[in-house]
Parts: structure tokens; sequence; C-alpha cells
């Protein structure tokens, strides 16, 4: 994670920013810590990732990388104004032992990855950030099979903010988010998934991080929440109002490490 020292919304390179809109850096901090202190205070471990000055968008730690099996696939931002942030998570992988591949092609790390542990594959969101070539990079770079998936609502440009992994084999999704051919490839791989509505999508409820029991959610999301809990998952409530100006929520803010 990436304290948000330096946040607030500078430009517009996703339909929730709006750099006309006051941004309460404080606050977001303030917001920010209490996800942190969720996560811990349920066993989780921390890393920080020093926020670097004239990267705003540097909270959004999920999209610096894709981890799996202690390999880290490096990112490459769609946009100049996020260009830099590669190199520092690059630099804070490689500092402590991590095996890294630096891609060719551009991607935005878990902003477009998702890893299900059960059948052991990569799903993979394209046609707002990620290049469809980098799919196959991953696939070479983590020795997994990568499914693409193509993204058709600008709303939900990363496939963080329309799918979101549950446990070692249930997903989460809103099906409109995704073209006809790739929700029938989910309905074929995962006929068990949550199926979100565009109120959840719409609230971040899909931009989530679960440890199998408790999920990690935006307080937005009660629609979203109230469904996981009815499903045995232990929803976790933190406001993320402030960074939601920035198009991201709890899983924009995480990079799982997956060794």
């Amino acid at each position: 994670m990436a304290t948000p020292t330096h946040f607030t919304v500078a430009y517009a390179i996703n339909p929730w920013m709006d750099a006309t809109e006051p941004v309460d850096t404080a606050r977001a901090i303030e917001q920010w810590q209490g996800l942190v202190t969720a996560l811990t205070d349920r066993g989780h471990r921390v890393h920080v990732l020093d926020p670097e000055p004239g990267l705003p968008d540097m909270v959004y730690a999920a999209n610096g990388a894709f981890s799996v099996g202690g390999v880290v696939f490096g990112a490459k931002f769609r946009y100049p104004q996020r260009a830099a942030e590669a190199a520092a998570h690059e630099k804070w992988y490689r500092e402590r032992g991590w095996r890294f591949v630096a891609p060719a092609e551009v991607n935005e790390g878990e902003g477009d990855f998702a890893y299900v542990p059960g059948p052991g594959l990569a799903l993979a969101g394209y046609g707002f950030r990620t290049e469809p070539r980098a799919h196959a990079e991953a696939a070479e770079a983590l020795k997994r099979p990568v499914i693409s998936l193509k993204l058709v609502d600008e709303r939900f440009y990363h496939l963080d903010t329309a799918l979101t992994v549950l446990d070692d084999d249930t997903i989460a999704y809103y099906p409109q988010a995704f073209s006809a051919a790739s929700q029938e490839i989910l309905r074929r791989l995962f006929p068990t998934a949550v199926i979100a509505d565009e109120a959840d999508a719409l609230a971040f409820g899909l931009n989530l991080v679960s440890d199998d029991k408790h999920v990690f959610i935006n307080a937005e999301a009660t629609g979203m929440a109230d469904k996981l809990a009815a499903r045995g998952y232990e929803p976790v409530v933190v406001d993320l109002s402030e960074l939601k100006k920035g198009g991201g929520s709890v899983k924009c803010c995480i990079a799982e490490l997956r060794d």
C-alpha cells in the first residue's frame, strides 16, 4: 500500500475523476489509515511503498504490478501521468528479492489482473487500459493460464471495478461491464459466482479485497455487502469516499503479495 500523502485529482483519466472537485488530502489519509487498521486488526501484514511527489495516483498501489508464486509481472501505464509509478514499484520489489519481470506491453497490474487460486488461473481485463498482448506476456512470466475478458463500459475501466475474487474458487462480478462473449466465459467458468447489479458496481462494491472470510468493502456498497454476507462472508466496511474521487476504492489501494 502507498500512503496518499500527495493524493489529489489533478487531471482526468477515467470517468470518475473531476479536477474541478475539491479533494481533502488529510481526510484521504485518515480514511486510508482506517483501511490499514481494518486489515492489521484481522491479522494481515501491510507493507508500505513510499509515495513520491508529483504522483497523486500512487495511492492506488494495486496498479503497479501483479504477483503470483513469488514472481512479479510489472506494470506499464497507459497514461503518462502515471508512468513513473512503474519504476517505484519495480524498485520496491527488486530490493526485497522478488523475481521481477518487466513488461513490454501496456498493462496496469492488478487493476486488470485477478488471480483465482483454485484453478490456478488469472482473469485479465482489456478494452480501456491493458493491451490484450500483455495477457500473453503475463502467462509466460507467471506460468499460469490467463483468460482474457473484454470490458465495454468506460465507468468500469479496470477489471477490479467489475470483478473480484472471493476465495479459491468463487468470484463476484457485474455482467454488463463485459462483452457478451466475456459474459459467457464467466458463466461457464464460474457458475456459482456472486452476481452484482449496477448499483453495487457504481458503489465500488466489487473493488474489494477478500481473505476468504473477511471482505474489506467500500462503505457505500451496502447492497453488495448484504449479498456477500448472505453467502457466508463477513463484510468489513471501510469509508474511502475521498479516494473514490480518483476512481478507486479498497482493492485499488492494495497490491496483494502472493509468494
